[in-house]
């Protein structure tokens, strides 16, 4: 079976930039995935705003701001419309406001301009308060609570498809609990500072973890994956692009050239991934969670026998 994905890479968002103007963007890069044949795409973290988690505020009025109270709202419907009337899916990352409660969200929308599924970022990175010393503060501990929805997947037709968010696709936990569900996409969005990590990280290095990991999970969990960043010099602070679509060989299939708005896309074979299931990883067969106790149990790193 062939599903033509496509990734909207979007360049940077101002704080400037309206609500209005970012979904015009989006809804241009929907227009130019539909037009390839792509039948689902994937936007970024965040994909509303700038990435406001870079200050530290205390306004309560100015904080809501950055937030979506209802999905989809008076300035995003414009975007479910199009969705409809051309035919695509798309997975779409806001901040999410809940009652009081703050997360970080992605949801799956299906070429009807339905909600299928809705995710909220589990490994929330950075800080609840600025750090002394650090070139860029990222403070999503700050805005956002861990998520409470696990790691669904959800029958998309033919598909199974499952979402994480940015820092999500570091941790190898993420896709193995959708992995154990037969995902068959996984979406992702994300908003990565060259700058931040380890202090005196070399700027190459954020690209390349960004990649090791996709490629890494979409191998050991049989599974493509469609990653979108929000790139380029958003309020002063460089973030890097690679957007790309990864196949469960994982071998990069096609891949963002630029930092900007774009839209790469690829007819996948989602037949790939079952020489891999019904051999290397079947898990039924080869895995043993008997011995796998520490990963549920202990949180920290610990010198101690387990």
């Amino acid at each position: 079976m062939k599903m033509h994905i496509a990734v909207a890479q979007m360049g940077p968002i101002q704080r400037s930039d309206t609500r209005r103007q970012a979904v015009a963007r989006l809804c241009e890069l929907l227009k130019d995935a539909a037009s390839r044949g792509a039948k689902w795409v994937t936007f970024p973290e965040l994909a509303l705003t700038t990435f406001f988690p870079r200050w530290d505020m205390e306004d309560p009025a100015e904080i809501r701001s950055f937030y979506e109270t209802e999905m989809p709202g008076k300035e995003t419907q414009p975007l479910f419309d199009l969705a409809r009337e051309l035919g695509v899916g798309f997975y779409l990352g806001y901040a999410e406001l809940d009652g009081d409660r703050q997360f970080n969200t992605s949801i799956l929308v299906d070429g009807a301009g339905a909600i299928i599924g809705k995710y909220r970022k589990i490994h929330i990175p950075g800080d609840a308060t600025s750090q002394d010393g650090y070139p860029i503060q990222h403070l999503e501990k700050k805005y956002f609570e861990v998520g409470d929805l696990g790691f669904p997947v959800f029958d998309a037709g033919d598909v199974r498809i499952g979402m994480c968010i940015c820092n999500d696709r570091r941790w190898p936990e993420t896709y193995r609990v959708m992995g154990l569900q037969a995902v068959d996409l996984v979406m992702v969005g994300y908003n990565t500072p060259t700058g931040y990590g380890r202090l005196g990280e070399p700027k190459h290095l954020p690209a390349h973890h960004n990649h090791l990991s996709l490629q890494a999970a979409a191998y050991q969990n049989t599974c493509w994956i469609a990653a979108a960043a929000k790139a380029g010099v958003e309020e002063g602070i460089h973030m890097i692009g690679g957007s790309c679509i990864v196949a469960p060989t994982g071998e990069i299939a096609v891949q963002a050239l630029s930092e900007d708005d774009e839209v790469i896309n690829y007819v996948c074979d989602m037949t790939l991934a079952d020489g891999y299931r019904g051999n290397m990883f079947a898990f039924e067969r080869h895995r043993r969670p008997e011995h796998y106790q520490a990963i549920v149990e202990r949180v920290g790193a610990s010198r101690q026998p387990l």
